[in-house]
C-alpha cells in the first residue's frame, strides 16, 4: 500500500509528530482567528488585534496537542509493526485505539475506554475509506483478458472493424 512510500519506523515517528504539529498549529491558528475575531470589541482595529491575539496564545497549544498524538500514534504504531512483524490496517487501528486510551488515562477507566473505542473506531474509518479508494483506483490498472485486448484493438483500427467508411456529408465534400 502507501505505507511502502513512508519514512523506515524512528524516523516516521518525528515526520508524524512533526506534521501533526503543522496541521494543528495551522489549523488552531486559523479556529482561533476567527474566534477571537467574533470575541473582540466592535472596530476593525479591535477585531484585528484580538484575532492576532488570541493566534498568538492558542494556536501554539493546539499544534503541541496535536504533536503528542501524532508522536504517541507513530510510537505505538511502529511498536506493533516490530512486533507482529507486518504493515497493514490493524496496526493503525489498534494504534488509534491505544492512543485514545493512553490520552485519556487521568480521567480514570471510563474515560479510558470510551475514547480508546472512539480512536479505533476513528481510525477504523479512516482506513476503510482508504482501502476502498484503493480497490476502486486500482480497477484501471488490472490486466486486460486476451478478449478485452482484441474488442480493445477493434475499436481502434478502422481495417479491424470490417464495414466501410461513413459517407461524407455534404459539409465535408465541398471542401474537397
Amino acid at each position: 500500500m502507501e505505507e511502502y512510500a513512508r519514512e523506515p519506523c524512528p524516523w516516521r515517528i518525528v515526520d508524524d509528530c512533526g506534521g501533526a504539529f503543522t496541521m494543528g498549529a495551522i489549523g488552531g491558528s486559523i479556529f482561533q482567528a476567527i474566534k477571537g475575531f467574533r470575541n473582540s470589541p466592535a472596530g476593525m482595529s479591535y477585531r484585528m488585534n484580538g484575532s492576532l491575539t488570541a493566534i498568538k496564545a492558542r494556536a501554539p497549544i493546539i499544534g503541541g496537542n496535536f504533536a503528542v498524538w501524532g508522536g504517541l500514534f507513530s510510537t505505538i504504531d511502529c511498536s506493533l509493526i516490530k512486533v507482529r512483524g507486518k504493515e497493514d490496517p490493524w496496526n493503525a487501528i489498534m494504534s488509534g485505539a491505544a492512543t485514545g486510551g493512553i490520552l485519556a488515562a487521568r480521567s480514570g477507566p471510563g474515560a479510558m475506554v470510551g475514547s480508546a473505542l472512539i480512536g479505533g473506531v476513528l481510525l477504523a474509518l479512516i482506513e476503510g475509506v482508504g482501502i476502498l479508494f484503493t480497490r476502486f483506483t486500482s480497477e484501471q490498472f488490472r490486466p486486460l483478458t486476451l478478449e478485452e485486448q482484441l474488442e480493445m484493438m477493434k475499436n481502434q483500427d478502422p481495417s479491424l472493424m470490417g464495414g466501410q467508411p461513413p459517407p461524407l456529408s455534404s459539409e465535408h465534400t465541398q471542401f474537397q
